[in-house]
C-alpha cells in the first residue's frame, strides 16, 4: 500500500525538491502552499502523515498543528515539522503542540525519509494485543481506545504508545533514555527532553479522570507508572 504524504510548504522550489525525493522513495506526495490549500486535501485521500512548514503565509504551521491535534477527526494524523527554526525552545514548542517529530532545514532527503518511516512505525496501530487495565484505566490496542471509568479519553499517538508501555510495565522506574528506546525506537534520534514534553501531555490527557498521578516522577532517575502512592 502506497503511503500518502501531505507536504505543506510555501517555497515552491523547496517543495519541488522535497516532493521529488519523496516520490523517488516510493511515497505519494500531495502538495499545498498554505494551510487553506492543505485543509482541502485532508479528506480525499486522507494522508498518512503531514510534513508541515513552520512559516506559512496564512496560518503558521505550529498553530495549524495545534488545531489538528485538538480535533477528534485529525488528532491521530502524524505531523513532522519542517523548519529553519532550530533553537531548543522552538523544537520544544513544536512538540508541545502535538508534532511527532521536528526536522531542521537544511536537511537531506535521506534523513527526512528515515524520520518519516520512523514516525509511521511508531504511530502504527497495534492489532493483536490484549486490553490492559489499571485502577479504572483501560487501554484497548485493537480499537486504539483509552477509557477511564468507562469514559473515553483523548490521547495523541505518542502519548498512547507511552501509556501502553507504562501500563504493560508497571512499578518499574525507567530513565528517559530507556523510554526513548522503548517508545520511540533505538534507530531514531530524539532528544531526552522530548520525553518530558510527552509525559506532560500524557498527564494532561489523564487529568480529567484524576489518573495523572499514576505517572510518577522519580527525581534523579526517570518515570514510573504505578497504582501505589
Amino acid at each position: 500500500m502506497t503511503v500518502t504524504l501531505l507536504l505543506v510548504e510555501d517555497d515552491a522550489a523547496v517543495r519541488e525538491v522535497v516532493a521529488l525525493g519523496l516520490q523517488k522513495a516510493g511515497f505519494r506526495v500531495v502538495e499545498a502552499a498554505d494551510v487553506r490549500q492543505a485543509r482541502g486535501l485532508l479528506l480525499d485521500p486522507r494522508p498518512d502523515l503531514i510534513l508541515l512548514d513552520w512559516m506559512l503565509p496564512d496560518v503558521s504551521g505550529v498553530e495549524w498543528a495545534r488545531s489538528l491535534k485538538e480535533s477528534p477527526h485529525t488528532r491521530d494524523l502524524p505531523i513532522i515539522m519542517l523548519t529553519a527554526r532550530g533553537e531548543e525552545e522552538d523544537r520544544v514548542r513544536g512538540l508541545e503542540v502535538g508534532a511527532d517529530d521536528y526536522v531542521t532545514k537544511p536537511f537531506s532527503a535521506r534523513e527526512l525519509i528515515a524520520r518519516i518511516r520512523a514516525v509511521l512505525r511508531r504511530t502504527a496501530p497495534g492489532s493483536s494485543e490484549e486490553p490492559v487495565a489499571a485502577n479504572g484505566l483501560r487501554l484497548d490496542p485493537v480499537s486504539q481506545r483509552v477509557t477511564a471509568n468507562g469514559q473515553a479519553l483523548s490521547l495523541g499517538p505518542t502519548e498512547y504508545r507511552l501509556l501502553h508501555f507504562f501500563m504493560t510495565h508497571q512499578d518499574r522506574v525507567y530513565t528517559r533514555g530507556q523510554l526513548l528506546d522503548q517508545v520511540w525506537g533505538t534507530n531514531v534520534y530524539v532528544e531526552e527532553r522530548t520525553v518530558d514534553v510527552h509525559i506532560r501531555r500524557l498527564r494532561m490527557a489523564l487529568s480529567p479522570s484524576g489518573h495523572e498521578g499514576l505517572v510518577q516522577t522519580i527525581r534523579g532517575s526517570g518515570y514510573r507508572f504505578s497504582c501505589a502512592p
